[in-house]
């Protein structure tokens, strides 16, 4: 049976709906199950470019499988929220080897999956295997939310568990695929966080939000509270060819099996602790401070560019890289190193250059 609600979206859809984006092209599990993750806290937009290069380097499960992880975050770079690729890598390698190749049909086998939660899990299965099951991503919860006038933050248990009753009561027995695809829509192109196209909206009719004149009130916000901050060096250790020192940082936490510079304390000595790892220092420059957020912290980077007399092998308990910002490798790289290489790279012209006697700290200009 199908309500009066989904009818209302499947004839919006068939009109209006997104038909032609990359991973609508060839639907199979893996491509939809790929632009899912990829979509989770991304914009359409942002992820066109990078599906499109995932799925020509990694065009099955298998290749993505076996590929090194390294390579997997080296085309995840700039994406943000790294877990995921790393979830993906996982998820990709446990379909290969639990189930030969082939994603599972079920909503409960692939919530079971690295990085797959039960939205995740229903859009592949209405999706890719047209079969009924309802999801609940941002998008889907702020139409729910405002079409019923559901008050709270969705990410409460109580308020979350009244959504998905409502999504799963919605969801047709027909058309499950087109009716996903048209949720997803609606919230992204007509019932957008700021500014909603209600007018437009199919669905208007019955918004108890639009009848109150306030959909902007639903859903709920998270409380706010103040992000705590931290202040960190980054050491852009450079060896007399020209290179600079990288770490792999380690799995867990931020920027997790990504390459970074050497992280030192703010109130650290930079140039003692070069020298005391990679031997003598003949220039130091500190480049100005800038922030960088994450979603539960601030973190304020202070670059400091240090020119060793030699190129020494690296030491520490982590894996290091001396890396050419001039011939770039593959390596999953956190969106503030890459732009710190970046710029090494403009100022950088691989000449053999005469270092002055070691600076204390002088100022460069700000990189950012």
């Amino acid at each position: 049976m199908t309500s009066s609600f989904s009818k209302s979206v499947l004839t919006w859809f068939d009109k209006h709906g997104r038909k032609h984006l990359p991973w609508q092209q060839d639907i199979s599990a893996y491509r939809v199950w790929l632009s899912e993750i990829m979509l989770q806290q991304t914009q359409v937009t942002t992820v066109i470019p990078y599906f499109e290069r995932f799925i020509a380097q990694f065009p099955t499960v298998q290749s993505l499988a076996a590929a090194p992880i390294d390579e997997v975050l080296h085309l995840w770079t700039g994406l943000g929220y790294y877990a995921r690729a790393r979830n993906l890598h996982k998820c990709a390698q446990t379909v290969v080897n639990q189930y030969s190749g082939e994603f599972p049909a079920t909503v409960e086998a692939l919530a079971e999956l690295p990085g797959i939660g039960r939205s995740t899990a229903g859009a592949i299965v209405s999706i890719a295997f047209q079969k009924r099951a309802a999801i609940l991503d941002g998008n889907v919860k702020r139409v729910l939310a405002r079409y019923h006038a559901v008050e709270g933050w969705p990410a409460q248990l109580d308020v979350a568990k009244q959504l998905w009753e409502i999504a799963e009561t919605y969801t047709p027995k027909t058309r499950a695929n087109h009716y996903t695809q048209a949720m997803m829509d609606m919230g992204a192109t007509l019932c957008t966080r700021s500014k909603p196209k209600c007018e437009e909206c199919p669905l208007r009719g019955g918004c108890i939000a639009y009848a109150q004149g306030n959909p902007k009130d639903y859903p709920g916000k998270k409380p706010k509270k103040t992000l705590p901050e931290k202040s960190v060096q980054l050491l852009m250790l450079r060896n007399t060819a020209g290179d600079l020192l990288l770490q792999q940082r380690p799995a867990q936490g931020i920027w997790g099996g990504l390459w970074s510079f050497p992280e030192l304390a703010i109130d650290a000595d930079a140039q003692e602790y070069a020298e005391d790892h990679y031997g003598k220092v003949i220039e130091l420059e500190e480049w100005n401070s800038y922030r960088h957020t994450f979603s539960h912290y601030h973190l304020d980077i202070t670059p400091v560019l240090i020119q060793l007399a030699k190129s020494p092998r690296a030491i520490g308990e982590a894996a290091t890289h001396w890396y050419n910002p001039h011939q770039p490798d593959a390596l999953g790289l956190a969106a503030p190193v890459k732009k710190l290489l970046e710029k090494l790279a403009q100022l950088d012209p691989r000449a053999t250059k005469t270092f002055a006697t070691p600076k204390r700290k002088t100022t460069s200009s700000k990189s950012k």
